[in-house]
This record gives structure tokens, sequence and C-alpha cells, in this order.
């Protein structure tokens, strides 16, 4: 059924689309049952006319010293504490920053932004994906961590060039139960996952006795998939013995009230459950009256929690004083995690979803399972999450990949109890998530990739061009060859979401695409791998190891400023590191690489494709 004319218009002001143009350029029109739903889940039931996009915080330039006139005439308080008194215009000089306008009301938040996010005019720079996880060495706990990170990049650094390692998602997960496998269903964006610390590197280690829980760990490395509770119960046990040595010396942390209460959350996970919902009503919310007496009683066990978050922020600098690392930010979180625990009240969390319209590779759409932020409450709360996630992105790198950089401008929402086929699109505010990108992004001195990959409105590259958002390039996916790819761009063979070189050549991932049901598209698939076959000079009957060589050879010919190959490629690896559209049915994120990182860098092909890519030139990345 179409909307009426009415309904279309009130959609349009809660920034829903109409319609939208899927991946093959086809005109879908939104379904009216789906927007109904949709505006009822940002209404929430309070019949609110939509709001009104010309209130909220004020973005202004460096350098402008115009403002609007709705705040004219207010105080300004600087994000130093400097009180420049009531303004009618601003500095001319004042600093890029987020500032605050004050009235009666109270604060408006005030970001005077750059133009453009940082990025070195000699940026030029080779390095590995990896899914970090999987990158086992002999020393790890049956889980790549970040002495592993470490390790590949100082054999990377004697390759030549300027190597980076670009990482999968480091956010914390839920400590429960049962601990997610997927590193973009986080619970809390603003903070790590000690699964990947070094328990050998931990201040206190060598003076503890651990010996028993090395040797278990260890003995993880003996099965390809990856037990995550197992892991982190040995991790848990040996962290807890150093931290009853008492050495006060390395637990020392500023006060940060966002990590005090992720630290009572994570202590409430475990005394609790894993789904807040379900807690004590007193605790379900963070301003719940149970909070005090808990955190009175728990103190030891919530310290113990913000030293752990302190402790992979240290092993994250050392990693980074080895090797630029680049980050990557997922698109949501866990609707059981603290980010929807701890600012609930700007999640939608009535079972709407977020993720991604039917494409030729994903021919159902894909379901994230991840609640949307609604944008307008984002906006009123002035973006206090957003930035918190960015600045924790941020940190210990030296670029930051963005998931579904798309979403900054529009998020696909699945109502709820609905397929993808069902979704709809709402606008974001685009200006405003790309000039805090932007500031932070310099602030950090850390260049930004957006993973602009599906379902990619017209306008959209050039826009995040424009903010020297560098984009994405798939080899395994584009027509074009590698020669003539963008320079703004991180060029790759595959993704993480896609099938290996191996899986891909061999038709391997198409079997496994069948055997599960995912309804592969077989004709696209093969005509890219004719594609290959053409672009590197091979026919069908080439071995896997010299197609490898051969596409990364290709790849290396590509002027973007970043060139990045996968380390399973250079293991002989066929199975994907993730399904997408898949749950128990597929491994996802948890099948390791099927030798220790040693072995897999003593590898020709290894040192062949790191030769192929890397760029004898004097240009930095860090």
């Amino acid at each position: 059924m179409a909307m009426s004319i009415d309904e279309g218009q009130a959609a349009q002001r809660w920034g829903i689309q109409a319609a939208y143009d899927d991946a093959l350029g086809e005109r879908k029109e939104s379904p009216a049952g789906s927007v109904e739903r949709i505006v009822a889940s940002l209404d929430r039931g309070e019949g609110r006319e939509a709001p009104d996009a010309d209130a909220g915080p004020v973005f202004v330039p460096v350098g402008t010293t115009g403002l609007p006139e709705r705040v004219s005439g207010q105080t300004l308080v600087l994000e130093d504490g400097t009180d420049l008194g009531p303004v009618h215009e601003l500095p001319s000089d004042l600093p890029a920053g987020l500032h605050a306008l004050h009235d009666e009301d109270g604060p408006t938040l005030l970001a005077i932004h750059p133009p453009t996010c940082w990025r070195p005019d000699g940026l030029r720079a080779w390095g590995w994906a990896l899914q970090l996880h999987s990158d086992r060495s002999e020393a790890s706990w049956g889980h790549g961590d970040l002495a592993d990170a470490a390790t590949i990049g100082a054999w990377s650094s004697r390759q030549g060039g300027h190597p980076l390692l670009l990482l999968s998602p480091l956010h914390a997960p839920n400590l429960a139960n049962s601990i997610s496998a997927s590193p973009y269903f986080a619970s809390s964006r603003c903070f790590w996952n000690p699964l990947y610390l070094r328990i050998a590197d931990v201040p206190g280690a060598s003076t503890t006795d651990l010996a028993d829980l090395d040797e278990a760990g260890r003995a993880r490395n003996d099965e390809r998939v990856i037990d995550r509770d197992a892991v982190w119960a040995l991790k848990r046990e040996a962290l807890e013995r150093i931290w009853s040595t008492g050495d006060d010396a390395s637990r020392t942390a500023a006060a940060d009230p966002v990590l005090d209460a992720f630290a009572a959350f994570t202590t409430a996970l475990e005394l609790h459950g894993e789904r807040w919902s379900e807690w004590p009503a007193d605790l379900r919310h963070p301003d719940g009256a149970g909070w005090s007496a808990f955190v009175a009683g728990n103190a030891d066990r919530i310290a113990f929690h913000r030293w752990v978050q302190r402790l992979v922020g240290d092993q994250l600098a050392a990693a980074q004083s080895v090797v630029p690392l680049v980050h990557d930010l997922a698109i949501g979180t866990d609707p059981s995690g603290f980010d929807a625990w701890y600012w609930q009240d700007l999640f939608v969390l009535d079972g709407t979803r977020i993720g991604a319209p039917p494409d030729q590779f994903n021919t159902i759409g894909q379901d994230w399972a991840l609640p949307p932020i609604d944008p307008w409450r984002l906006r009123a709360a002035g973006y206090e999450p957003f930035i918190r996630m960015l600045r924790a992105a941020l940190s210990h790198g030296s670029g930051l990949r963005v998931d579904h950089v798309m979403g900054l401008f529009r998020l696909f929402w699945i109502p709820p109890d609905e397929s993808p086929a069902e979704g709809v699109y709402v606008r974001q505010p685009a200006q405003e998530l790309l000039a805090l990108l932007a500031l932070e992004s310099q602030r950090a001195q850390a260049f930004v990739v957006g993973e602009d990959l599906g379902t990619v409105e017209p306008g959209v590259r050039e826009t995040l061009g424009e903010h020297h958002v560098l984009s994405y390039r798939v080899m395994a996916l584009d027509d074009t060859p590698a020669e003539q790819y963008p320079v703004e761009a991180l060029a790759s063979f595959t993704t993480h979401d896609l099938p290996t070189c191996a899986g891909f050549w061999t038709g391997s991932d198409l079997a496994d695409q069948d055997r599960l049901g995912m309804e592969p598209n077989v004709a696209d698939t093969e005509q890219a791998r004719q594609r290959l076959a053409s672009q590197i000079g091979v026919d069908e009957s080439a071995p896997v190891p010299e197609v490898a060589r051969r596409a990364y050879a290709a790849l290396s010919r590509a002027p973007s400023r970043i060139v990045v190959a996968q380390l399973e490629d250079a293991a002989g690896v066929a199975e994907r590191p993730n399904m997408p559209g898949t749950t128990d049915e597929w491994p996802n994120w948890s099948l390791a690489l099927p030798e220790p990182i040693e072995a897999v860098l003593a590898r020709p092909e290894t040192g062949e494709i790191s030769h192929l890519l890397a760029q004898p030139d004097d240009r930095l990345v860090r």
C-alpha cells in the first residue's frame, strides 16, 4: 500500500525516505506499513511533532564569526573552562573544539570544526588487514593478542616501505556467560576487549604463579575454532591472581564517570546475567536507585575492571609504538551491552534493527541485530556517545576505518519481527557527524577510511572525499583494473565479509554458501572469477598460490594511498572469516589461522605478498 501525501510528508520530517535506489539502480518504494512502524518507534508513543532541525547544537567552521540568531547573546564557555561571557559574534581565532553556549535553559553544544579530516600529504602505506583474534602465536592463549600484532608489525617493518596493521574492531564485548564472537556486535564502542591482552606483559605477571594457566592457555591453540568463553576464563583468573598481589602502582586511573559506569556494568553482568533488561529493577537504568549500594558493595571488583581497561590501553600503546595501527569503528552495538544501557534513552530498543537491503552479493539483505540510535535524540544529547566512541577508536592509532560509512548519511532500519526486505532508510545528521569526525581526526592526527561498499546513494562518495575520507576499493568486486583505482582510497583484494582468494578461486566458498542455503549469486561470482583471471593473466587451472601472487602483484600497481592484504590469503585459507546472513551455521569470527603466525610469516607466499605491496619511498603514515 502506498503512503498518502500527508503520511509521506510526516515521514520525511522524521528523516524517513519514501523510496531509494538499490545496489542495482532499481527504484524501491519504502513499504507504507514499515514507514508507519518506524515513525512510531521514533515517536515512542509520545505524540510529539517531528523535532526541529534548526534547534539543538550549533556547528561553525573554524574562522567563522557569525552565530545563529537563536543563540546570539548567550554566554560562551570554551572546553578548557575559559568563560568569554555573552557573545553576539565569535572571535575569529576561536580554537577548534567542543565549546558550550549557556542560557537559562542550560548549555548548547558549540562545535568549532575544521573543514576536513586529517590526512598527511605524503600518506602512502601497505599493510595487513588482520582478524587479530585469528592470528595466534605459539605464546597465545587460544586467541590472538596485542603482542601478536606487534610481532606481525615488527616483521612487516623489516620488509620495507611503511607498513601498517588494519585491525578488526577491538571493542569491548559483554563479558558474561557467552561472549559474542563478532567484533561488530560490541557491548561498547567506547572501551576495549581484554581478550586481546597478553597476560605475560601485564605488570606483576612475572612475579605471580601463572604456570598452570599458561600451559592451559597455550593448549587452547590446538583447537582451530576459538572458544572465547574458555579463553576469557583463563585470562580472567590470571588477571585476578595478579590483582590480588596488591601492586597498586599500576592501578591508578584518572577520574572518568563513564569508565566507572562501564566497570560497574561489567561487574553487574557477572552477578546478574547478560541481559540488563532482566536485572533488578533498580539497576536497569544508570540512574537507578540501587547503584550507590551496588558500587559500595562491589568496590574492589569495579576497580578490577577499571584496571583491566587500563591494561588494554597500555598494550595498545605498546603495539602502536612498533607499527601504525588502523582501528575499525563498528556500525552499532549489542542491545544488551553497555552503550545501549548507559544511553538507553537515545537508543531505539523496541526490536527495531539496522542492516542493509538486498544486493547482488547478499540477495536476502542483511539484518545486523543492532538497535539504531534515534538521530534526533542524539543531537539533543550533544552527540555525547558519538564523540566518546570516536575518541576511543582514534586513540592508540594512526588511522580509523569507519565500517559502513554510509551510515553517517542514512541507516537502513528494519521494523520489529520483519525481514530486511521490509526495511526503510532513515536520514542521519550527516554534516554534523562529519564535522565531529573531522574534529576528532585532526585532534588525534589520524587519517580516516570509509568502508563505502554496498548500496551507496549518489553524492555520498563525493562528500566523503571533500572531507578527506579515503574510499574503499575491493579487487574481487571491482570491474575497474587496479591501475585505475582512485588515489584517495584504501585498496584490498577482499574483505572479511567476502571469500578469501582460495575460496573465491576454487569455488569452495560458493559450495559453502550453497550448503548453508545462502542462495549465492553464482552468475556474478563466476563472472568476477573470469574477470580476475583475465586481469592477472591465468587460466582456470592455475594453483591458488600463483593466483594470490598475481592478484597482489596487480593490486600493488594501484595508485591508492593504502593497499592491504589479508593474512588468510598468505596462509592459503579457503574459509572466509565471516559469512553474512548466518549465525551458528558458520564459525563466524572464530576460525584461527591453521598454523601459528611464526609459521605464516615464514611462508614464501607471505614474503612475496609483502614485497609486492611494500612501497620503498620516504612518505610516512605516523
